[in-house]
């Protein structure tokens, strides 16, 4: 098996990992490190509006607990609603990270279903690729709207696979495969997953990786939901690769009956 069997290449550098996580909802800081690491993520994504990072000295610094050393910090723009303030957001990102380039961009729509603004987000997306960032993207499962972005130079696009939150799984695969056919980047399903089975489901679509945070954060046992999506995402890529049988309509036996003895 190839080593880029399981290995995710964004933005010219290579993870070991699959699985992306994110770093709110947890009941303390160190059950924000703890499941972290019981994930093998590699980059975990920080909402810079919400999460300290060196915005305020007096406050404990998530930093301390998930090092830039260690994992790739991915600054977002949660909480944005219109294309200025994310883009305001990742500059004042990348000061507070020593011009660090990759982020992930999130422009919303609302506050309640928290869908993405496509028209800020294409908007947004052009500016900071402009401005020298890599940008991975956060956006709606329209084919056509993600090849947008790809073609403005966004590094990964992030179509969700249902509302942020809701952890109602992958409500429409025929579009993430749409999406996935038609790309040159990595395509990483972001929000919705609620469960295992939804991480492994998106990675035998043939999505590159799958961004989580509220389906380990909410979790009865957020450290042992994070290995199950680890091991979600092995499993996954592993029956993508290796091509699932195909369906019918008929009944197959396991043992064949000709040749038999009896």
């Amino acid at each position: 098996m190839s080593s880029q069997d399981h290995t995710l290449t964004i933005a010219g550098k290579t993870y070991r990992s699959r699985l992306l996580v994110g770093s709110g909802k947890y009941a303390s800081l160190e059950q924000t490190r703890d499941a972290t690491e019981a994930s093998g993520s590699e980059i975990i994504t920080v909402a810079i509006r919400r999460v300290n990072i060196g915005q305020d000295p007096k406050a404990p610094n998530l930093l301390d607990f998930v090092p830039p050393t260690k994992y790739t910090i991915l600054p977002n723009t949660a909480g944005c609603f219109n294309a200025e303030d994310a883009v305001y957001t990742l500059q004042m990102a990348r000061e507070l990270l020593n011009g660090h380039k990759l982020v992930k961009l999130e422009v919303l729509g609302d506050e309640k279903s928290l869908f993405p603004n496509m028209p800020e987000t294409l908007k947004a997306a052009e500016i900071l690729v402009k401005d020298g960032f890599d940008v991975m993207v956060y956006c709606s499962d329209d084919p056509i709207q993600a090849k947008m972005l790809e073609d403005i130079g966004c590094c990964a696009v992030m179509p969700l696979a249902s509302l942020i939150g809701s952890g109602m799984g992958i409500l429409n695969p025929w579009n993430l495969s749409l999406i996935i056919e038609n790309a040159n980047v990595p395509i990483i399903v972001d929000a919705g997953v609620g469960t295992a089975s939804d991480a492994a489901v998106a990675m035998e679509l043939g999505c590159d990786g799958v961004l989580m945070n509220s389906a380990i954060a909410l979790a009865k046992d957020p450290v042992r939901m994070a290995g199950a999506m680890k091991n979600a995402i092995i499993a996954g890529r592993d029956a993508y690769l290796a091509g699932r049988m195909p369906r019918k309509f008929s009944a197959s036996p396991s043992s064949p009956m000709a040749g038999r003895f009896v």
